[in-house]
């Protein structure tokens, strides 16, 4: 298809690049300025779904909400430190290379 498309195109090869940027350009409108506002409806999100913001004052933890002991994301972390890690990482747990390799 792209191939008979730049085979139609007339006016050599700078043609081509003009005519193949103007069927690009106009392809981008079509779509930004017709097809998405036309399905943006039709989908099952719309922008105030998938916004991240500050304002939900209703969940725990947040400011203004109400902070209830023992339910939260922290609350289910395992006993001790927040930041133990399964391994050590003072120092480097791969032995080292042999004169032999």
């Amino acid at each position: 298809m792209y191939a008979w498309i730049w085979r139609k195109l007339p006016f050599g090869l700078p043609g081509k690049l003009a005519g193949s940027l103007l069927l690009a350009a106009t392809a981008v409108a079509l779509l930004w300025y017709v097809v998405f506002p036309w399905a943006g409806p039709l989908l099952p999100f719309t922008g105030e779904d998938v916004q991240v913001t500050q304002q939900d004052t209703d969940l725990p933890g947040t400011p203004g909400g109400d902070v209830v002991p023992g339910e939260g994301p922290a609350d289910d972390a395992p006993p001790g430190d927040d930041h133990d890690l399964p391994y050590d990482t003072d120092r480097n747990n791969t032995p080292p290379p042999s004169e032999d390799d």
